[in-house]
C-alpha cells in the first residue's frame, strides 16, 4: 500500500500566524504533480502540536479534497491521548482518508500493554494504520515484539520507522518478524533501508524536491540501484540540510525561500538561526532551488 513517497507535508501559515488553506490547496497541488505516492497531512512536519482541533480537522479534510484520489491521503491522527487519536481517525475516516499515522503516545510513556491496548482501538475504526516509530521525539518506542503483535490486527499495516541509524537493523528485524510494510522516515537513510526491504519513505526533502525522492525511491524499488545509489549521494547534504534544526524549521523555512508557501511557525517553533539560515540559503543555491 505505501510504496513509493509520501511527503510529510508542512502546513501553510500567513502572516498574522493562521493556516493558509489556499496556499496548502496549492501545495497539494505541487506534490501532485512531483509525481509522489502520496501526502501525509499534520504530522510532525505539519507543526501538529500547534494547530488546534478544528484547523487540525480542516487541514486534513482540505488536504483529501484536493487530492481529490489523484495521491493517497495518510491522515496524522495520532496523540498522547487515546480518546483524541480516536475522535481524529474517525472524522479523517468519514472524511475520506486513505490511512491514518499513528504515533507512539508522546510524553505520558505508556508500557507495551498499554501502547498494544492504544493502537488496538485506534485500528478498529477501520483505516488501515502506519505506526509510527520515533522515540527520539515521543520518548516511547515500539519494541519489535510488540510491533509483530500490533500487525495481527488486519488494519495495521505498516511502520514508519525514524529512529536514526538503529532503523536500518530494525527494518531487516521487523520484516523477519511480521508481515507488514517498513517505510523510512529518515531521508539520508531511505536508501539504506530500501536495501533491507523498506518499500519508500514518509519524506520531509520531498516537501521541496518531490520528483528527485520520488525517483530515487522508484529506482529502488526497481532495482536500478547504480541509480538510485548515484541520486542519493548527489543530494545527501540537501537530505541531511533539511535537518540542521529541529524539523520542520529548515524545511518550511526552504519553501519559504523558494515562495511556495510564507516561513513562517507557530511558537514556541521560530526562524532559523542567523547562521544556520545562511547555510541553508547557500544549499538552496547550490542545488538551484532558488530563482
Amino acid at each position: 500500500m505505501f510504496e513509493g513517497v509520501h511527503t510529510a507535508i508542512a502546513t501553510p501559515f500567513s502572516s498574522d500566524g493562521s493556516v493558509d488553506y489556499d496556499a496548502l490547496k496549492r501545495f497539494v497541488d505541487f506534490q501532485v504533480d512531483g509525481g509522489v505516492s502520496g501526502v501525509v497531512p499534520v504530522g510532525t512536519t505539519g507543526e501538529s502540536p500547534t494547530l488546534k482541533m478544528d484547523e487540525h480537522k480542516k487541514v486534513i479534510e482540505t488536504v483529501i479534497q484536493q487530492a481529490d484520489g489523484r495521491i493517497l491521503v495518510t491522515a496524522g491522527t495520532g496523540g498522547n491521548s487515546t480518546f483524541e487519536a480516536l475522535e481524529l481517525t474517525e472524522f479523517a475516516q468519514k472524511a475520506g482518508a486513505d490511512a491514518t499515522l499513528q504515533v507512539t503516545p508522546y510524553y505520558n510513556k505508556p508500557t507495551n500493554k498499554g501502547l498494544y491496548e492504544h493502537f488496538s482501538i485506534v485500528a478498529d475504526v477501520g483505516l488501515p494504520v502506519m505506526l509510527y516509530h520515533v522515540p527520539g521525539r515521543s520518548a516511547c518506542g515500539l519494541d519489535i515484539k510488540l510491533v509483530e503483535k500490533l500487525a495481527e490486527h488486519q488494519n495495521v499495516v505498516a511502520i514508519k520507522e525514524a529512529e536514526g541509524g538503529p532503523s536500518i537493523q530494525r527494518t531487516a528485524d521487523i520484516l523477519s518478524a511480521c508481515d507488514i510494510e517498513v517505510v523510512s522516515g529518515d531521508d539520508p537513510l531511505t536508501l539504506p533501508m530500501m536495501v533491507n526491504g523498506a518499500v519508500g519513505c514518509v519524506s520531509v526533502a520531498s516537501n521541496i524536491i518531490p520528483g528527485i525522492v520520488t525517483n530515487l525511491v522508484n529506482f529502488a524499488l526497481q532495482g536500478m540501484w547504480t541509480d538510485a545509489i548515484a541520486l542519493h549521494r548527489q543530494y545527501n547534504r540537501l537530505f541531511t540540510g533539511m535537518f540542521s534544526e529541529t524539523n520542520p524549521i529548515p524545511v518550511k523555512t526552504a519553501l519559504g525561500h523558494m515562495g511556495i508557501m510564507e516561513g513562517v511557525f507557530r511558537p514556541p517553533l521560530c526562524s532559523m538561526e542567523d547562521d544556520s539560515g545562511d547555510e541553508l540559503v547557500a544549499l538552496l543555491k547550490e542545488f538551484e532551488l532558488l530563482s
